[in-house]
Order: C-alpha cells, then structure tokens, then sequence
C-alpha cells in the first residue's frame, strides 16, 4: 500500500493535468509530495528516496510552471515528470540504494534485510522500474518531438510499460526466492574414491 502512496504524487499530477490544467497538476503533486514526506517524518520514519525526489521534482516544477509563466504543453510536461522519475530511479541505483527498498523492508521482515538476496531482489525491481520510465520518457519525446506519431501510441507505450512493471515488481520476489531456495548447492569437499 505504501508502495502506491509513494507514487500518489505522480498519480494526482495525471489526473488534474488532464482534468484541470498542467498547473494544478503540477501543484497538486508538490502538495501530495510533501504532505508524504512530512508524514513519514512525524511518524519518525526515514524519507524514502521517491519521496524525496518527488518533493524536488514536483516543488521545482510548480515553481517553475508558476514564476517563470512557462505554458508546459500536456506532452512536455509529461516528458520532464516521466524523465525526472527516471533520473530518481537511476540516482537510486547510483549511490546503492534501489528506491524499492524502503517500501521492501515495510513488508518483509528485518532479518531478511541485510542479506544479498533481498538486496538483489530489489535492485532487480528497480532497473524494471527504470526501464518503464525510460519506455515511457521515449514515449512521451516521440509524442512532442515527431508529430507524425499519433498519440495513442504514446499513451500504448505507458500502459504498457507500468503495466508490465507493476506486475514484475508483484511476481519477480517470490520467484527469486523460490530460485534461490532450489539453487544447487556446490559441494567444496572432495570425495575419494
């Protein structure tokens, strides 16, 4: 549950963008973003690095969108969130902390966090995850940047891409464990005979 919290931001952000304007989409999400965070901190609970970036991402925007008076188009603005969670992703990965992770240890026992598995699996997860973006933010540029490209093919490419992350992220732990579980063990002692 925490994990969808995580991306109500960018959730709120879709639906007002297109319901409302890219502004109150854009404000909206800054809110969510920071409405998250603060709770988690009040709740004594370590920000979550999609929490964070989210802050950045959608606070930069709305500032932005609002003392710059840039008119973002639906398919620009698209294109900067979907990249900016693709950089979140990537930044994640980079300093070793796969974003998966934080919502990972809410579900999963303590004693199963530090071992190689868990970390694995979750940066696993993550590189999905920032395949999906990068499917997405090509999808998105294609949208802006080639006219000929109808849009459906941009919103085809988005379904597709959460759709296939969303189920990967469901199924891929038990998978991995049960893999890991069946794994021949190697044998280091030797047998005369």
């Amino acid at each position: 549950m925490n994990f969808v919290l995580g991306f109500a931001p960018f959730i709120a952000f879709f639906v007002l963008m297109r319901t409302v304007s890219v502004q109150a989409g854009v404000w909206t999400a800054a809110a969510f973003a920071l409405l998250t965070a603060v709770r988690d901190l009040t709740r004594r609970r370590p920000l979550k690095i999609l929490e964070v970036g989210s802050v950045l991402l959608f606070g930069a925007t709305a500032l932005l969108t609002s003392f710059a008076h840039i008119d973002w188009t639906v398919g620009k603005v698209r294109l900067l969130v979907d990249g900016g969670l693709l950089m979140i992703v990537l930044v994640s990965l980079a300093i070793g902390r796969p974003f998966t992770l934080a919502y990972a240890r809410e579900r999963v026992s303590a004693e199963y966090w530090n071992s190689p598995l868990f970390f694995n699996i979750n940066r696993v997860i993550t590189w999905v995850w920032a395949a999906a973006f990068a499917v997405m933010s090509a999808a998105d540029a294609a949208a802006v940047y080639v006219p000929q490209i109808p849009l459906w093919i941009d919103i085809a490419a988005t379904l597709a891409a959460l759709g296939t992350a969303i189920t990967f992220t469901l199924r891929y732990p038990e998978r991995a464990r049960r893999q890991a579980t069946n794994a021949p063990t190697r044998n280091t002692s030797t047998s005369e005979g």
